[in-house]
């Protein structure tokens, strides 16, 4: 649809102009259509109901109209006199033909026809309702900003702008979506990003050919690898501190209206690993606190595996002790050591997902009915062994402190138990060789997502896997762009 209006020119007749604008939208209720002479020419006032504010439609259009002097008797100078010595909003376009008219219009945009001009004006005048900028309710801290990405765009633009004041942060403004014509813009710093790797994003973006842009989740598959990849290679955020800081060492923003988070890319698989608030604790506590999350990234996927692992193929390795409050545990258990972890994980992601969707009156009493059951009732009732429980629950507990990481820890999770019920510790390691390599040979446009502990890069490492004090960070800006493996990226 809006392929063919592009080339269709705005007629230059009012009352035919009017026609063709109610036949294109069917006649919809909420266009508002407001004839009305300036000077002496006939023109027509066009907006959509609840998209405009009443204030500043009137204060910065229909005000400055009325001093629109009795003498001008044609449009082109009624035109020529607004742009010219009229104000009116800051934000106004010319618009030649209806694509834009209507792409206008719907964003909230006065705009004004007249007669016998093959032109509109539009003035941006936008004042629909929109929830405000609130805090970020999956990138929680403690000692940083509490504002978060909302969902318009040119407000999400201004949170960056706010924190970067540099002239070399540009920001690029397109539209993606065939019908929709969502709103996107691609932010990077001017001097820090190389043209191959824009020219790169921008190519991509071309290629999508979809009616509506209606989450993140429609884009991503365009801007990640074709290759299969088990990690993301294109990071999100909803916070404009967390992007603000990724653009300075590089990287590159993709905001889209109507989405609260921005995709950032490259995506680099130790960002997941690292807080805003690592940055306000002292050296040496950020760095525990990493540390902390790389051993609850490895216990939350590794965990039930290796204890499945040791009871069925390699009791000979646990001590004593340990064996005797295995065997004690799985006596009374009527299934199968592998079933049983299996069992407990799957009920776990039921409850999980029930409560995630469910409203959230409802979704916490589903945590505790799921939770009462498992914990209690199926322990006691001698369906699952307490040792089991409590693997399953330190394993799920530490999964919650890489959120991030959440949909490939439940994967892995499953697919190392079964590795590991079935061959042991060598199916174990087996499996995590395949996704080593699987890590290793992702890339996102030409940086591989293991980077920067492989390939290596020393300087980098001063805020991986440690968080050195800033008096040392500061000493030469670090960028990502050196990390790059390729010329042209990953396709």
């Amino acid at each position: 649809m809006f392929e063919e209006l592009k080339n269709e020119s705005i007629i230059p007749d009012l009352d035919e102009n009017i026609k063709r604008i109610e036949a294109i939208c069917n006649d919809t209720s909420d266009l508002l259509v407001n004839r009305f002479r300036c000077g002496n020419v006939n023109a027509c006032l066009l907006c959509c109901e609840a998209m405009f504010s009443t204030a500043m439609i009137t204060e910065l259009v229909l005000h400055p109209l009325m001093w629109v002097p009795e003498s001008i008797n044609d449009a082109y100078t009624l035109f020529d006199f607004i742009q010219n010595k009229l104000l009116l909003s800051a934000d106004r376009l010319e618009v030649t033909n209806y694509a834009d008219l209507f792409r206008t219009l719907n964003s909230g945009f006065a705009v004004v026809i007249a007669d016998g001009i093959p032109l509109a004006l539009s003035f941006g005048v936008q004042g629909f309702e929109r929830r405000s900028v609130g805090e970020p309710s999956s990138e929680g801290n403690i000692l940083g900003s509490h504002e978060g990405f909302c969902e318009v765009i040119r407000i999400n633009m201004s949170l960056l702008r706010r924190r970067l004041k540099s002239p070399l942060f540009h920001m690029e403004l397109f539209t993606l979506g065939t019908e929709c014509k969502t709103d996107v813009c691609l932010c990077y710093m001017h001097d820090r990003v190389s043209k191959d790797f824009i020219a790169q994003i921008k190519q991509r973006l071309r290629k999508i050919e979809l009616e509506a842009i209606l989450t993140s989740g429609y884009v991503r598959p365009f801007l990640e690898s074709e290759r299969a990849h088990i990690f993301d290679s294109v990071g999100t955020s909803e916070r404009p501190d967390v992007v603000c800081a990724k653009l300075i060492e590089g990287r590159v923003a993709l905001l889209i209206d109507g989405i609260p988070f921005a995709l950032t890319m490259p995506k680099l698989i130790t960002e997941s690993f690292q807080t805003l608030d690592d940055y306000c604790f002292k050296p040496f506590y950020a760095t525990f606190i990493r540390l902390l999350k790389y051993a609850a990234f490895f216990i939350s996927i590794f965990l039930p595996s290796i204890y499945v692992a040791f009871g069925v193929h390699h009791p000979d390795m646990l001590n004593p002790t340990l064996m005797d409050i295995l065997r004690e545990g799985e006596e009374k258990a009527p299934f199968p050591l592998l079933a049983e972890a299996l069992g407990v994980l799957l009920m776990y992601e039921i409850i999980r997902e029930s409560g995630l969707r469910l409203p959230r009156g409802v979704g916490g009493t589903v945590s505790i009915v799921g939770g009462l059951i498992i914990g209690d009732a199926a322990v006691s009732s001698g369906l699952i062994s307490t040792p089991m429980l409590t693997i399953a629950a330190v394993s799920v507990l530490s999964g919650f402190v890489i959120s991030d990481f959440a949909p490939q820890i439940a994967i892995l999770r499953i697919v190392f138990l079964i590795c590991g019920g079935l061959f042991g510790l060598f199916g174990i390691a087996a499996g995590a060789t395949v996704v080593l390599f699987n890590i290793c040979a992702t890339e996102s446009f030409g940086y591989p997502i293991s980077s920067p502990i492989s390939p290596f890069d020393l300087k980098a490492m001063r805020d991986t896997a440690l968080r050195l004090g800033f008096r040392r960070l500061q000493k030469g800006n670090f960028t990502i762009k050196k990390l790059r493996s390729g010329e042209h990226g990953d396709e």
